[in-house]
């Protein structure tokens, strides 16, 4: 019998691999979506990158085969969503064999802005395929002094707090 070194992490590495196979599996093929030739529809959703630059946050989503009238900006509660919808441009056909790989559907992505955020300043581009948001990161508070009476100087007395002599 031979000694196999046990390794923890490539055990948690296949276990993930299995995780993630099964989530993918179940969420990208929707009820129903089954082909006469045994291909299924798959969900959509679009990549996404947010880059933080010097005073802008700037979020690019690739959306191929859409225009800028196929996508929905929203700002609600500091929540930023965007959404649309990718037709099915193929159609049946008795003979002949399709195979569908090019995902459509309708998607949703959103992103909690941070507080102080100037909404009205959100600003959106669309060229080539790529959506641009760019969002205005917010004004740093900056700390309130406070000065502090030295010696006897008097204060003016808080209102309600003056004691009776």
């Amino acid at each position: 019998m031979a000694l196999v070194r046990w390794e923890p992490v490539r055990e948690l590495t296949t276990l993930q691999n299995e995780m993630n196979r099964l989530f993918s599996t179940f969420f990208d093929n929707p009820a129903g979506g089954g082909g006469a030739n045994g291909s299924s529809l798959r969900r959509w959703v679009p990549a996404m990158d947010l880059v933080e630059t010097e005073d802008h946050f700037v979020l690019k989503a690739d959306l191929p085969g859409l225009d800028a009238n196929d996508v929905n900006i929203e700002v609600e509660d500091n929540v930023l969503t965007v959404s649309g919808e990718r037709k099915v441009e193929h159609e049946t056909q008795r003979e002949g064999f399709y195979r569908v790989e090019r995902a459509s559907g309708a998607f949703r992505r959103s992103l909690t802005l941070p507080e102080g955020v100037a909404l009205d300043d959100i600003a959106a581009s669309f060229d080539k395929g790529v959506l641009e948001i760019r969002i205005p990161k917010p004004e740093e508070r900056k700390p309130r002094k406070v000065s502090i009476a030295v010696g006897g100087a008097s204060q003016p007395a808080i209102e309600g707090s003056e004691s009776e002599s």
